[in-house]
């Protein structure tokens, strides 16, 4: 008799994991009702016409008929919640991104934002990051245009040159080798193309006609060029575009190299001293035209201090 009871019951517990159920323990889920009111539950399963489910308000295991439960409408909340939102997405990024350290550039020296465009200096023998802030450029009279979308692009024949304004750019570097630290935040379709160290001796006519900003390498894709001084203006340089379509770029180009750093920061550094006078950042878009929002800077080792520098933690 004992052994028939043992064999009905392992039956009975065969039967039931053959069954489709939908139990499942988990944290509160909702059982959504046909009347647009749901039931908290931490798990569920399905009887013939009958939902037997474990209430958490109640603490209980109670019953309601199939036919009262909205199962799409329960399925779409599983499947949403089971899938994080884009909000949900980039607050997970950001949030990681806030618990790992920003790359250090000096000891005790951290960059401070999590992106955006710093330069070292060195001012009176203490190293210093200062933020350089993009500043828009006039095409001839005054033609200003969007940031990250406005570009040089001139029709055939055309010559035009981006002018600042001011005769110094509001950042000064101290150093004459300053280096620059990328990370420009503008969605996907621009990001940084990830690179190894690499040299930026390539020629702004040499750009590949159909390369996007997405395969453009950091050193094609940034620049760090001679801005000449005219009175209260800097003239960054010249774009021209042929007949057949070809555009060349009159400026004068610092040799640079790129290298990549942790976080997805790069580091810009000319490769040799620059002179004293006046330079800017540009950033190349695909086809060969130039964003007209650079990052504008001087190299002055007898100007004065920079206003609001970070400076090194000292302990």
């Amino acid at each position: 008799m004992l052994h028939r009871l043992t064999s009905a019951a392992l039956l009975a517990i065969a039967l039931l994991a053959m069954t489709p159920s939908l139990a499942q323990e988990s944290a509160p889920r909702r059982l959504i009702l046909k009347d647009g009111s749901y039931q908290l539950v931490t798990k569920y399963e399905v009887k013939g016409d009958r939902v037997r489910y474990y209430s958490t308000e109640r603490e209980d295991w109670e019953e309601l008929p199939n036919s009262l439960v909205d199962w799409d409408a329960t399925e779409k909340y599983e499947k949403e919640r089971a899938t994080p939102s884009p909000e949900a997405a980039q607050l997970d990024t950001d949030v990681e991104r806030s618990e790992v350290p920003l790359p250090e550039v000096a000891p005790g020296l951290r960059i401070p934002e999590d992106s955006g465009v710093f330069l070292l200096d060195t001012f009176q023998g203490e190293p210093q990051l200062v933020e350089i802030n993009q500043t828009a450029g006039d095409i001839n009279r005054n033609t200003k245009i969007n940031i990250f979308k406005g570009t040089i692009n001139p029709v055939a024949g055309a010559k035009q040159t981006i002018e600042l304004e001011g005769a110094h750019a509001p950042v000064q570097s101290h150093a004459d080798v300053p280096t620059l630290y990328i990370r420009v935040d503008e969605g996907p379709a621009n990001s940084v193309a990830p690179a190894g160290r690499t040299d930026s001796t390539h020629s702004a006519q040499g750009q590949q006609p159909q390369q996007s900003q997405q395969t453009m390498a950091p050193s094609d894709r940034f620049r760090i060029l001679r801005v000449e001084a005219k009175g209260n203006k800097r003239i960054v340089g010249a774009v021209k575009r042929d007949v057949t379509g070809k555009i060349s770029h009159e400026q004068n180009q610092v040799k640079t190299t790129v290298s990549e750093i942790k976080g997805g920061w790069m580091k810009l550094t000319p490769s040799q001293s620059l002179a004293p006078g006046e330079y800017a950042m540009v950033e190349m878009a695909e086809k060969g035209a130039m964003n007209l929002y650079v990052w504008d800077f001087g190299v002055n080792p007898k100007a004065a201090a920079n206003p609001n520098p970070w400076k090194a933690d000292k302990k």
